[in-house]
């Protein structure tokens, strides 16, 4: 077994689980959703936490802890023979997710760059971002453009990123991933605390907290904030991504599988509320008007995060260290989270019987090239972040079909329970699986009836409309592809990542 490596003590493991699922999406995605429907959003959020995320966090802990493999032999392990192209699945869906989400640790060190200049100009009185803004109103909308396609730094970035990522991890899981996420993780924390407070101590900031937290339950007959509320909560705390299964694989036989589910689990979702209790108070307190903000805030626009903050931030006074701080927090969470995406690689490759150096060179290689596509087209960006995080949903479904075919009462007790001081009860766990069967494929359901591109399925000449960013035909065919792969390749997944292995 080459799986030796260990966590040095519970927080290791607690600070890289934290680590995994604190990430972009809560400084980048979070804030958006949280603007466009408010309460009405969170409430189905915290009950997705609760429903969705924590019983696959559970199961999806349990099984990497219990079989110390990558996430094709361990989910081999649980499925079975016939089901290892499952982890197939799951591992291609997290890695199609990597490839392009190295782009977004891209795009936090372009901005990282611009705050650092701006607060540079501000301490020397040189021009400022504010005076850009004044000479030109549409130049962080010019900016963003110029950085979300096709920029060469960019992609010098985000390489940048993804090697120095790999240099940590070739230092193994003590000596890399631990001692990294010891300094990211808290300097997160105290960046998001310092920026939380500053953001609510601004004139008007308060009405960001009251709009965040008002609850309209007409959004409740909406799709959409749904399945956005399921997928933010699948994104943000890792469930269904087999992070958490490749993470526990390094984890101590002691280690409590409930207790750090549930930490990792409201870690999360504290690290999200806490960014958009600074994000929406800024923007109430610095927009012209509350119908100016609640506009910002609603038109759901992607790059919120980075045209709405940095030109809010850099029409008040202080504002520089501001911007500064949050795009320094924005990256050491992006970065945080491609660890373990790159971890979720090397732990595959390994299962192969390549050494950690070797792997470590070809995951990087791999995610060079592959999200190349992605830093050149922000369309490409754009049905990727479509395709696979619903993918997402699909990837649970998958660890809860392992987990049924077990059977629930006897995975929970075998699996979970053995390893567990702080238990939950095996109603709740049973119940939360067999409804999200359910719920999970009528959800899917659902959001592809909604059409969501003009075409959903065919284009106007008839030819199947793969191509459009936004369209079932390119959900379904990516999809299809990689199960299909998978299928073929069951036999070879077994046999190399499963069979023989202990």
């Amino acid at each position: 077994m080459h799986m030796q490596e260990q966590f040095s003590n519970r927080w290791g493991i607690v600070l890289a689980s934290l680590g995994m699922a604190i990430g972009a999406g809560n400084l980048w995605r979070f804030p958006r959703l949280a603007g466009q429907y408010g309460g009405s959003f969170l409430i189905l959020w915290i009950v997705f936490l609760l429903i969705w995320s924590i019983p696959l966090l559970m199961a999806e802990f349990s099984i990497g802890k219990k079989y110390k493999l990558g996430v094709i032999g361990s989910y081999g392990k649980i499925g079975g023979k016939g089901m290892t192209w499952g982890g197939f699945f799951i591992t291609l869906c997290t890695l199609g997710i990597a490839f392009y989400y190295a782009i977004v640790t891209g795009w936090a060190l372009q901005y990282l760059g611009l705050s650092t200049k701006n607060l540079w100009a501000f301490i020397g009185g040189g021009n400022t971002l504010a005076d850009e803004l004044a000479a030109d109103p549409t130049y962080l909308d010019q900016y963003w453009n110029s950085i979300a396609n096709n920029n060469p730094w960019t992609i010098v970035l985000y390489i940048i990123a993804v090697i120095v990522g790999i240099f940590v991890l070739t230092k193994g899981i003590q000596n890399g991933l631990e001692k990294a996420n010891k300094i990211l993780i808290p300097t997160l924390f105290i960046l998001l605390l310092v920026i939380t407070v500053m953001a609510l101590n601004m004139e008007n900031g308060y009405k960001g907290l009251e709009y965040m937290f008002l609850i309209d339950i007409r959004h409740f007959s909406n799709p959409t904030i749904w399945i956005e509320a399921l997928s933010q909560s699948a994104w943000s705390t890792g469930a269904g991504w087999g992070l958490i299964m490749t993470i526990s694989s390094y984890s101590r036989k002691s280690e409590d599988v409930v207790l750090n589910t549930f930490i990792g689990g409201f870690g999360n979702n504290t690290a999200s509320l806490m960014a958009g209790m600074a994000i929406l108070p800024a923007v109430f307190a610095l927009a012209a008007s509350e119908s100016e903000a609640i506009s910002y805030l609603q038109s759901g626009n992607q790059a919120l995060t980075f045209t709405i903050i940095p030109k809010l931030f850099a029409t008040v006074s202080g504002g520089a260290v501001l911007s500064f701080i949050f795009f320094f927090a924005f990256f050491l969470a992006a970065f945080s989270s491609l660890l373990p995406m790159l971890e979720l690689f090397i732990s595959n490759l390994r299962d192969m019987g390549i050494t950690r150096t070797s792997a470590a060179i070809r995951a990087a290689a791999f995610c060079i090239v592959f999200g190349f596509p992605s830093a050149y087209s922000l369309n490409f960006f754009n049905n990727q972040d479509w395709v696979w995080g619903i993918g997402l949903i699909v990837s649970g479904l998958l660890i809860i079909v392992a987990v049924l075919r077990y059977g629930v009462s006897r995975f929970k007790r075998d699996y979970i329970d053995s390893d567990s001081d702080f238990n939950v009860p095996s109603k709740y766990f049973a119940i939360a699986l067999i409804f999200n069967v359910f719920f999970g494929a009528i959800l899917i359901y659902w959001w592809m009836s909604q059409g969501y591109s003009q075409n959903p399925w065919f284009n106007d000449s008839g030819s199947w409309n793969v191509f459009d960013v936004y369209s079932n035909a390119s959900i379904v065919t990516q999809w299809a592809m990689v199960i299909i792969a998978g299928i073929l390749l069951n036999k070879y997944l077994y046999n190399t990542f499963v069979k023989n292995k202990s």
